[in-house]
């Protein structure tokens, strides 16, 4: 999982990429390619 300030870039990596608020912090995650994982912050 890749930690970043900004997902805008991480967003884009692949067309699947979510973005997901979980217990306050900021994700996407990614249902096809899983390896497409980031955290912001």
């Amino acid at each position: 999982m890749k930690v970043a300030n900004s997902l805008r870039s991480l967003k884009k990596r692949h067309r699947d990429c979510r973005v997901v608020r979980r217990k306050g912090r900021v994700y996407v995650i990614n249902k096809t390619q899983r390896r497409f994982k980031a955290r912001q912050g």
